[in-house]
């Protein structure tokens, strides 16, 4: 057989209605392995605790058939912390994703670009801040609210600073990191000035935690992140071009700066809504794309599986920090321990290239 006769393998492509995209099993294969997953962790993390409960009856109590004990314990006590974790982990996962394929660069994301220590600068204002319009705001706004905004403006600037005819991954990530050294600096003096009543309920916020969810904080973040994942969703069809360059995406009809500014807008967003819920949760937003990536086989992140890989690691982060050290901590800490050597990985791995 001659090298003509031999076709090349292509993905095959799939049409539904008007959308056409490639089929790609492996990738199906571990995003729905990643799901799996996660809601596994996700089903350990509710039966843990003073009062154990069986995973038969976790999973039993969700589909509504469980006992009335169990189900007090799992939805009035539990529930609303492993949702939390699910949300956030999602939110920082397909946050860091989007970051990271827009800089074309592993080291983009929320934590290394300033967004949550913006978001947290603006938070630790409102709980230290004390008389003034300021405080009556933030006490009328919410916390919550807070750091959303704060994370927003936060990006906007970031954004704005680095955008010069179009964004470029290593100026980005530059800019990135001076302004989260300006926030750290604002954070730590308003913790320095501050009553230390106050500055112990930031310190426990700022570590970043699940602990005391309510549910009307994850309905908030719950809502907000899946309004954001759909505008993600009818967007992402149009960013898959401008992986090839933006001459080639403006070849073939795509707006890529809007496309581009559309999607750092929900990113910042969702990694704001995730810091308004659990605080800032450092380094998901960073492992988790890039993990993803390589469980997928992909030349970028993908987001499906980003946002999987996000929520499985930040709950069993907290599962880890419940059960498995002597004294429950913050998940934050868990997080950090694990993340601060994956960076220290991609930063030598990258000089190496």
């Amino acid at each position: 057989m001659n090298r003509t006769d031999v076709k090349p393998s292509v993905a095959p492509g799939v049409r539904l209605g008007g959308v056409s995209f490639v089929w790609r099993p492996w990738i199906v294969f571990v995003t729905c392995l990643l799901a799996a997953a996660a809601f596994l962790v996700f089903c350990l993390s509710i039966g843990v605790g003073d009062f154990p409960i069986g995973l038969p009856q976790v999973i039993a109590t969700i589909l509504g058939r469980g006992e009335q004990v169990d189900e007090f314990v799992i939805m009035d006590l539990r529930m609303p912390r492993a949702l939390a974790g699910l949300v956030v982990g999602i939110a920082l996962g397909v946050s860091g994703a989007i970051t990271q394929s827009i800089a074309r660069n592993p080291l983009a994301s929320p934590d290394i670009l300033g967004i949550t220590w913006g978001a947290s600068a603006v938070a630790v204002f409102g709980v230290t801040v004390s008389g003034g319009a300021a405080a009556a705001v933030v006490d009328s706004v919410g916390l919550s609210a807070a750091a959303l905004a704060g994370g927003l403006c936060t990006g906007l600037l970031v954004y704005f600073l680095a955008w010069r005819r179009g964004i470029e991954g290593f100026r980005l990530i530059l800019i990135g990191i001076s302004v989260s050294a300006v926030m750290e600096a604002i954070t730590t003096w308003l913790l320095a000035t501050a009553d230390i009543r106050d500055v112990a309920q930031a310190q426990a916020w700022l570590v970043g935690s699940l602990d005391n969810r309510s549910w009307d904080e994850v309905r908030v973040a719950l809502w907000g992140t899946l309004v954001l994942l759909a505008v993600v969703t009818c967007v992402a069809f149009q960013f898959k071009p401008m992986h090839l360059g933006d001459d080639v995406a403006a070849g073939l009809g795509v707006r890529y700066s809007a496309v581009r500014a559309v999607l750092l807008l929900c990113a910042v967003l969702l990694a704001g809504v995730a810091v308004s819920a659990a605080g800032p949760v450092t380094f998901v937003a960073l492992m988790a794309p890039q993990v993803a990536m390589r469980l997928a086989r992909c030349p970028t992140p993908p987001m499906a599986a980003s946002g999987l890989l996000g929520a499985l690691l930040l709950i069993g982060s907290d599962l880890v920090a419940r059960t498995a050290l002597p004294v429950s901590v913050p998940v934050g800490v868990v997080t950090a321990a694990i993340g601060g050597p994956f960076l220290v990985y991609l930063l030598v791995r990258a000089n190496r290239r």
